[in-house]
């Protein structure tokens, strides 16, 4: 097995290898015992699924009604047009 087989195979069976078929898991083991490449392999397979259930990130309150209230005050600033990268504040 190389590490390009054995991504595949995370992206397929997931990250933890005590699930994959003997067939798959004995090889890959021993592809990890020597190999660094296919170990960031499992460390990132792995870090991305502990990303991907942690809880979701909540927007503080209000934020939603202060983003559409700047939105709105934008559109009625009768300033002079400004140039690119220019904020009313300037």
């Amino acid at each position: 097995m190389d590490v390009t087989e054995f991504e595949e195979l995370i992206d397929r069976l997931g990250e933890d290898l005590a699930l994959w078929p003997d067939d798959r898991r004995l090889p890959a083991e021993a592809l990890l015992a020597q190999s660094s490449a296919a170990q960031v392999v499992l460390e990132e397979a792995r870090a991305l699924r502990q990303a991907l259930a942690a809880p979701a990130v909540r927007a503080p309150r209000g934020l939603a009604d202060r983003i559409v209230a700047a939105a709105a005050k934008m559109q009625t600033d009768t300033a002079e047009p400004r140039t690119e990268g220019e904020t009313a504040e300037s």
